[in-house]
C-alpha cells in the first residue's frame, strides 16, 4: 500500500504533469512541422533544385524481386534493403526547423520571463550609509 501511495505522490507532483503535457504538445507540434516540411517546404526546395522528389532519392542495395516497381514505398514494401538519403534529408530539415521553432519560442518566454520579474529597487541611501557606518564599526 505504500508503494501505491508513493507512486500517487509522483505522479500528481506538478512536474510530472507538466512533462506529460509537454510531452503531448511536442508530438502534435511534431506532425505540424512534419506536414510543414514534407507538403510545403521539400516540394519548393526540390523545384528549385529541378524537380527532384527528395522522398523518392535512395541507393537499393540489392536486387529487387521481379516486378516490383523502382519506388521508394514499393521496395521498403518488398524488404529490399535501401540506404534512403532522401528520407534522411526530410527528416533532418524537419529537425532544424523544429529545433529553430523551439529556440524562438524559448527566446520568446524568457523576454516574457524578463518583463514580468520586477526589477529589485535602489537600495535607499539612508540603508547605504547604515551599512557603511556598520562595516566601520566592524573594522
Amino acid at each position: 500500500m505504500a508503494l501505491l501511495t508513493e507512486f500517487k505522490k509522483f505522479a500528481l507532483r506538478g512536474n510530472v504533469m507538466d512533462l506529460a503535457v509537454g510531452v503531448i504538445i511536442g508530438a502534435a507540434f511534431g506532425k505540424i512541422v512534419d506536414s510543414l516540411v514534407g507538403d510545403l517546404i521539400m516540394p519548393v526546395v526540390g523545384m528549385l533544385v529541378g524537380k527532384l522528389d527528395f522522398s523518392n532519392m535512395f541507393i537499393q542495395l540489392s536486387d529487387a524481386p521481379a516486378g516490383v516497381p523502382q519506388t521508394y514505398a514499393a521496395l521498403k514494401a518488398a524488404g529490399v534493403p535501401l540506404l534512403a538519403y532522401g528520407n534522411f534529408l526530410t527528416v533532418a530539415l524537419n529537425f532544424v526547423i523544429l529545433a529553430f521553432v523551439i529556440f524562438l519560442l524559448v527566446k520568446q518566454m524568457n523576454r516574457f520571463r524578463d518583463q514580468l520579474t520586477p526589477e529589485a529597487p535602489p537600495t535607499p541611501e539612508d540603508v547605504l550609509l547604515l551599512r557603511e557606518i556598520r562595516d566601520s564599526l566592524k573594522k
